[in-house]
């Protein structure tokens, strides 16, 4: 009996998956937990100081709006709700395992789920008609979030360059983002906030951000 992997369509003697892209989604599982930590560089900031917005003559403006595509891959729809789903349709289709629990926070959830489905990737690339379903959803998850952390295009790739440390309202509340500069960028500027350093006051800075780094912000 022959049939196709279900993710390259390549001829398999028997099973769901070709041993190619058996490893690929192995790595890609085991991958998982790094793109919910690579993403919080391209989150909004979280930490304004002591007012949930900005403050402008007396009046307090709206927070800067969510980054979307990497707040949902963060979010219980995204990385996490992919591979919980995967994971409970997988033990609904093994006799005699019950639905998995899920606790803790959304980053320990991707890593007992992402591990739960590499432990069974040998049952699942044997015997399981949905591993091909599977692993292209698995593969779309790091195509969305390698196309926001790492662009093919080397001239896109940000590189970090820590907190911005601008003070944004009369209590002394900072901004808070991550900074990211592009190649063929000579300024850092933040996405969020605006404030811009060209070369010439990159020391400036660094000092901006070793002052912030010693006052603690306060959480909204």
């Amino acid at each position: 009996m022959s049939a196709t992997c279900g993710l390259c369509e390549q001829l398999l003697e028997h099973g769901y998956l070709c041993p190619g892209c058996t490893l690929a989604t192995a790595r890609r599982l085991d991958a998982a937990p790094r793109w919910y930590t690579a993403l919080e560089a391209f989150l909004p900031p979280a930490v304004l100081g002591p007012a949930e917005g900005r403050r402008a003559g007396g009046r307090t403006e709206a927070p800067l709006p969510l980054a979307e595509a990497p707040f949902s891959l963060r979010g219980p729809g995204g990385i996490v709700g992919v591979l919980e789903d995967w994971r409970s349709a997988m033990q609904a289709d093994r006799p005699g395992w019950g639905r998995p629990v899920t606790a803790g926070t959304i980053e320990r959830r991707i890593i007992v789920a992402a591990r739960a489905l590499s432990l069974n990737l040998d049952w699942i690339a044997a015997s399981w008609p949905a591993a091909g379903t599977m692993a292209e959803e698995i593969r779309d998850l790091e195509r969305g979030v390698r196309s926001i952390v790492a662009p093919p295009d080397p001239a896109e790739r940000p590189e970090p360059r820590g907190l911005c440390p601008t003070v944004v309202d009369a209590e002394g509340g900072r901004c808070g983002a991550v900074l990211v500069q592009r190649r063929g960028e000579s300024a850092i500027t933040c996405r969020w906030c605006g404030t811009s350093w060209p070369p010439s006051r990159v020391l400036a800075l660094a000092r901006a951000q070793q002052e912030a780094s010693r006052t603690e912000p306060i959480a909204i």
